[in-house]
């Protein structure tokens, strides 16, 4: 770690291409805003799929189904060849078509069985809402390892973009839900079809991403950015296990910032705090909260990125100190339960999540060559699946 400290910054480029008018920072910025949105639609959609299953831990499967299907297909861009087998552009244009099958399945479904019983609804409908959700987790996995991979190798302004549009994904998508919600009536029909509009709305959103990524590629300043790349004489193809060794620590670091927040959110925050007083509004205001604090968060790294990994990293395990705070919301003194205190604390884990995220993905990949860079990405980006997968699995403890 500390030689990693000492190593000097690789990858700036003394003739940095200008991007005059930000457009092509914009678009990465509307590239990693759809890459998690649809995530966000299913999970800030709480109360309608409370109403629908009411008796699965829905957030808890959600959690496992769509992250291990995310990380399955990190695993196949490494080793399986595909990052180099498939264009860069291919793979965001399946991603994106993927993502929209899967957001308009759940409208669909609910309005075909609509009709049918209880028991057909929970185990045909169910069924297919899981199976919709296992689709997003592969297309996040496609779009997400092909977009950070490819920012790695840009400047670090273009990271700091796609994790930005990351959070602003789910702020839009909790807005969006709590206008749906309460500008129609708190019946069953009236909460379908608030849910109905929600995700019609996000589909939309995805679609115009597609046209997006297509754009991106056209761009002159980033055909002078890929020129550039393609003629570094380091830019030969790295082995993943060499990459990992030299970048150990950040990404344990990242690793432990998702066991951490899988484990908390969004199950336990959706499905374990209860309150009298907000009902079923509780983990719709909860899960806002941490999306806006994340954005926020992940918004400071344009501010200021602190150049110490080692610090950053230290800070990364620090977070398993919200392990007993969340506990004793739940099991501790009555006034700890209350509203507040779980709202300060959602605050504090969203706004840690966002900004530590954003810093070591931003430093890890200037850390190693320039040649380097790219793979550097990918297996932060593997660790951080991991960490997303375990704290997923995690999460069923609270149930216990």
């Amino acid at each position: 770690m500390q030689k990693m400290e000492a190593m000097k910054v690789a990858g700036d480029q003394p003739t940095e291409p200008r991007d005059t008018y930000k457009i092509a920072y914009i678009i990465h910025f509307f590239l990693g805003a759809g890459n998690l949105l649809p995530w966000n639609a299913f999970i800030t959609a709480v109360d309608y799929f409370g109403y629908l299953y009411p008796s699965k831990h829905v957030e808890k499967v959600f959690s496992v189904a769509y992250m291990c299907s995310s990380q399955l297909i990190l695993v196949l861009l490494i080793w399986g060849g595909w990052s180099s087998k498939l264009s860069y552009r291919f793979r965001l244009n399946l991603g994106f078509s993927m993502f929209v099958l899967s957001l308009m399945v759940t409208p669909i479904i609910d309005r075909v069985w609509s009709r049918n019983g209880s028991q057909g609804r929970s185990n045909g409908a169910y069924g297919v809402t899981v199976a919709s959700v296992v689709i997003c987790g592969l297309a996040d996995g496609l779009i997400g390892g092909s977009l950070i991979g490819s920012a790695g190798k840009l400047p670090k302004q273009y990271m700091q973009a796609v994790f930005a549009g990351t959070a602003s994904s789910g702020v839009l998508v909790s807005i969006l839900r709590i206008i749906t919600k309460a500008s129609l009536p708190q019946t069953p029909q009236g909460l379908r079809t608030s849910a109905y509009f929600y995700f019609i709305v996000s589909t939309v959103i995805i679609l115009c991403c597609c046209l997006g990524c297509n754009l991106l590629t056209k761009l002159p300043v980033m055909q002078q950015h890929y020129r550039l790349l393609s003629n570094d004489p380091h830019c030969s193809r790295p082995k993943f296990w060499t990459v990992a060794r030299k970048i150990q620590w950040p990404s344990f670091g990242v690793f432990i910032i998702y066991i951490v927040t899988l484990s908390i959110f969004p199950g336990f925050i959706a499905e374990n705090l209860q309150s009298e007083l907000l009902q079923d509004w509780y983990p719709i205001l909860l899960i806002t909260i941490y999306n806006v604090s994340d954005f926020i968060g992940k918004s400071l790294t344009a501010i200021y990125v602190p150049k110490s990994i080692k610090k950053a990293t230290w800070t990364c395990i620090a977070r398993l100190s919200f392990y007993p705070l969340f506990v004793a919301c739940l099991h501790g003194p009555k006034w700890l339960k209350t509203e507040a205190p779980v709202m300060v604390l959602t605050f504090l884990l969203g706004l840690t999540n966002g900004y530590l995220t954003s810093v070591v993905m931003i430093l890890t990949p200037k850390w190693v060559p320039v040649g380097e860079s790219e793979m550097a990405a990918i297996v932060m980006i593997l660790f951080l699946g991991t960490g997303l997968v375990g704290g997923s699995i995690l999460g069923w403890f609270w149930i216990i």
